[in-house]
């Protein structure tokens, strides 16, 4: 480099404006070209040579000095540049810059951004670029796939041999492998709006495979490591077609969003699904077909990823240990992988598809497949037909994967991964990859299946006892376990075929259940569990379970205590396996107590009204001395209880009440008292005050102003005239050591505004979140008398957002519709809550309809 060279002046003004607009121009032309013909390597391929070609021309016009080279890296070094990537350059150097060249250099940049190319780059000699490249592997793998643009091409091959040079596969195999477990483990959690490069089975984890293979000098193309005998020209072509597809996505989604937007957001899910020719179906959405196609071409990817990964490690860094053990007389141990003892296993004995599963659950020491029985299984697994499922040997063998004492969920995941379970149980087949947007399930309905799978798992390992007690204990007495697998199997399996899929469902679980053998009492159960298992969940959260009949009526439908235990179980494991948001304590407390209740029903300990007022009674007394209550202490206050009171209490709340109100029952100081909730998260709330137009609605207020949740609403009316009210409340993010210190707080400033009868505020105008934006709730109103007709059951369904219970209060104070209980319950971004309400406007038919009405309206606002 000519070191006195004199600094370069930048292109003319008119030159940069034409530069810009001949850019813009081209980029147009080639978008229309793309939606006339979709074919998105064609279009990354001359997005490239677009811009290959635009920065020769500024670097020739900048008279850039000759001993420099111009290099693509990264992507655009791939030659895959998309729409809005960044156009990532390298400026290679003989030597460290002097300051002429310096500006030089910044002029360069400028004016590439001037003309609208937006650069990611980077000024290095080689010796600092390989010894970045040590250092980060991210930095290595953006200079493998280096491209020369301009300049000193001498220059280059000297960088190019310096970075072949220094090179280690084995290290860059080992260091991607991490870095991809890494990258899988941050991206775990956006299920919902996946990333098309960078989660499991994204773009990411083909180019991984190309990167550790140009390493090793095996090939830089599908064809290359087929000619390799790494994978065959049809399984070539197979990554081929899904690697298209998620690059027709990337592009359209760039196009769509003006900018770089690698996220299926659900902002363009719908319009992303019209672009690809879907429709809206009875059954199902556009978008929920179009993520369906994504999910299942992101599970191919990432099964060949895993299968290809193995097959590399095993040709760079092959294991020590080559001696072959037999275990039978098919497979044997290699290191600590199960391989086949020969090649066409599979083809020869197609049993040992699934024989290959037990073997995996009852050695213990096996860690894996080997790299070439995986192979072979991924092709094998296509024997799995009509014929295969038919074959006794092989019904035989799957149900010894499920009645194995460990590893259950551990093998029906490694079978769902290869493709094995959903060839074998072709109706899980069909719900792979199937998304729900019903706003609380966050995973596909096969993800969902297995969770609920290893959550029902988890409940029988000892050392993870402590976790659910209740959960444990039952499951450690429930004789034949895989009937509860197989109900977890199935309890979903029939979603999206329209109808009800419980019943549907229901039928698939006994057709399999016979055809397997089991027993005749077992099928049935399967079958009952699967028909029934909302119903434990819907008792719980949305009826009155303090109600006797309420319990006796869900006794019956249950009959015996295995079904109570077997139905709680898979209850409690559904619920867990659909978000990690929703399940509570609070949930897990209505569960238990029906559990418990039902439980001693059926064990033959009838209960009238009257039993159970005086038992709750006699249990609340025995807790008052414990507080050295006076003995007949309790008799005032409880005057002015009536039976309905004793009901919907518990005996804890019963006496929590008692003690804190026996002196003061004609207080005219509103009472407000906290306590950590008995359920184990947040808080439970007792108000006391002289009843008070929109009290509800005030209380609503209060929290919804602390962003507090309420679960459950108790609202009671004495027999002289004071509101005795209940709140469990929770603050979202379940900070449990701040509880302590708002006690205090929520004590006074609530009091105050009883005592005040502050105005309502008002109504909170909070943004929907973006999932209810794209995916709206239509609100349902539902009114109907209970089995007793002593009240109506409101039931509202809608999207959830701050402000909702206060609207739906308002909207009950106008009316003056008296509020009895309100439990609520709320599914990541759907509320679905039920309120036990009375009041002469529900015995106006033309009175209900306009209430139905305005109240439908609240919740769309």
């Amino acid at each position: 480099m000519d070191a006195s060279a004199a600094v370069a002046s930048p292109a003319p003004a008119s030159t940069l404006t034409h530069w810009k607009q001949r850019l813009a121009l081209e980029r147009e032309r080639l978008r229309t070209r793309f939606f006339e013909r979709p074919r998105p390597a064609e279009l990354l391929q001359r997005l490239r040579r677009l811009v290959d070609g635009q920065l020769r021309e500024v670097w020739k016009s900048h008279a850039m000095p000759s001993g420099l080279a111009l290099v693509a890296v990264g992507g655009y070094g791939r030659g895959a540049l998309y729409p809005y990537s960044d156009v990532d350059l390298l400026i290679l150097l003989p030597c460290a810059p002097d300051e002429h060249l310096e500006r030089q250099l910044q002029q360069l940049v400028g004016t590439l951004w001037d003309i609208g190319l937006e650069v990611g780059h980077s000024v290095r000699t080689i010796d600092q670029c390989l010894e970045l490249a040590e250092q980060d592997i991210t930095v290595q793998t953006t200079l493998l796939e280096s491209r020369f643009i301009a300049g000193n091409r001498a220059l280059f091959g000297q960088f190019e041999q310096a970075k072949s040079s220094a090179l280690d596969p084995q290290t860059f195999l080992e260091a991607k492998q991490l870095e991809q477990q890494q990258r899988h483990a941050r991206f775990q959690s956006t299920n919902l709006e996946p990333n098309i490069k960078e989660s499991a089975g994204g773009l990411r984890d083909l180019q991984t495979i190309l990167w550790i293979a140009r390493a090793a000098g095996i090939g830089k193309s599908w064809e290359e490591l087929a000619a390799h005998d790494l994978i065959t020209r049809a399984e070539a072509h197979e990554i081929q077609r899904h690697e298209r597809f998620l690059q027709t996505l990337r592009t359209r989604l760039h196009y769509l969003a003006s900018r770089r937007e690698d996220r299926l957001l659900f902002d363009h899910q719908s319009a992303l699904a019209l672009q690809m020719g879907l429709q809206d179906r009875s059954n199902r959405l556009a978008s929920e077909q179009l993520m369906q196609q994504y999910y299942r071409a992101a599970k191919a990817v990432a099964q060949l990823n895993t299968i290809l990964l193995q097959n590399l490690t095993a040709l760079v860094a092959p294991a020590q240990d080559r001696e072959f053990h037999p275990l039978n007389a098919r497979f044997g141990m290699r290191g600590e992988l199960l391989e086949a003892s020969s090649d066409d296993l599979y083809e020869r004995h197609p049993a040992a598809l699934l024989e290959t599963f037990v073997l995996l659950q009852q050695h213990h020491e096996l860690k894996g497949i080997s790299a070439g029985t995986l192979r072979a299984l991924w092709r094998g697994r296509r024997l799995i037909d009509d014929k295969f499922r038919r074959t006794a040997e092989h019904r035989d063998l799957f149900m010894r994967i499920l009645k194995s004492p460990s590893r259950v969920h551990r093998e029906l995941r490694r079978m769902n991964q290869y493709d094995v379970l959903g060839r074998y149980l072709p109706e899980f087949g069909r719900v792979v990859g199937q998304m729900q947007h019903d706003l609380y399930h966050v995973y596909t309905v096969d993800e969902h299946i297995l969770k609920v799978v290893r959550n029902l798992r988890r409940f029988a390992v000892p050392e993870l006892a402590h976790e659910f007690p209740l959960c444990s204990r039952l499951m450690t007495d429930f004789a034949r376990p895989e009937v509860l697998y197989l109900a977890g199997l199935f309890h979903d399996i029939a979603k999206g075929r329209g109808g009800d899929h419980s019943q549907l469902g229901a039928i698939d679980a006994l057709r399999f259940a016979r055809a397997h053998h089991v027993s005749s009492d077992d099928a049935s159960l399967v079958a009952w569990l699967v028909e029934n298992h909302l119903v434990m969940s819907a008792t719980a959260q949305k009826q009155d379970i303090s109600d006797p009949d309420v319990v006796r009526a869900f006794a019956d439908r249950v009959s015996d205590e295995r079904r109570l235990a077997a139905l709680y179980l898979l209850t409690v494991a559904d619920i867990r396996g659909t978000s990690p948001k929703v399940w509570n304590a609070w949930k897990a407390k209505l569960l238990e107590d029906l559990f418990h209740l039902t439980r001693w029903l059926l064990a033959g300990h009838g209960a009238t009204v009257e039993s159970s007022v005086h038992a709750r009674q006699e249990e609340a007394q025995a807790k008052l001395r414990l507080y050295a209550v006076p003995e007949q202490a309790h008799e005032k206050l409880w005057r002015q209880l009536d039976t309905a009171y004793f009901l919907r209490h518990d005996p804890q709340e019963i006496a929590w009440h008692t003690r804190l109100l026996y002196y003061r029952t004609d207080t005219r100081t509103p009472v407000v008292k906290a306590r950590l909730s008995p359920a184990g998260e947040g808080l439970q709330v007792m108000v006391y005050v002289e009843d008070q137009k929109e009290l509800f609605a005030r209380i609503c207020s209060f929290f919804e102003s602390m962003s507090y949740d309420i679960h459950e609403a108790k609202v009671y009316t004495t027999r002289n005239g004071y509101a005795l009210d209940t709140f469990q409340v929770q603050d979202p993010t379940n900070d449990r050591p701040r509880y302590r210190d708002i006690m205090s707080y929520i004590e006074y400033e609530l009091s105050e505004r009883l005592l005040h009868k502050s105005p309502l505020p008002s109504l909170l105008q909070a943004r929907l979140n973006r999932q209810l934006r794209h995916f709206p709730i239509s609100p349902e109103v539902n009114i109907q008398p209970d089995d007793r007709g002593t009240y109506q059951v409101l039931s509202v369904i809608a999207g959830d957002r701050p402000g909702l219970l206060s609207r739906i209060a308002r909207v009950l104070t106008a009316y003056d519709i008296n509020l009895h209980t309100a439990k609520i319950n709320t599914l990541g971004a759907r509320a679905e809550d039920v309120f036990l309400i009375t009041g002469s406007t529900l015995h106006d038919a033309k009175q209900v309809v306009r209430f139905e009405a305005d109240l439908v309206e609240q919740l769309r606002t």
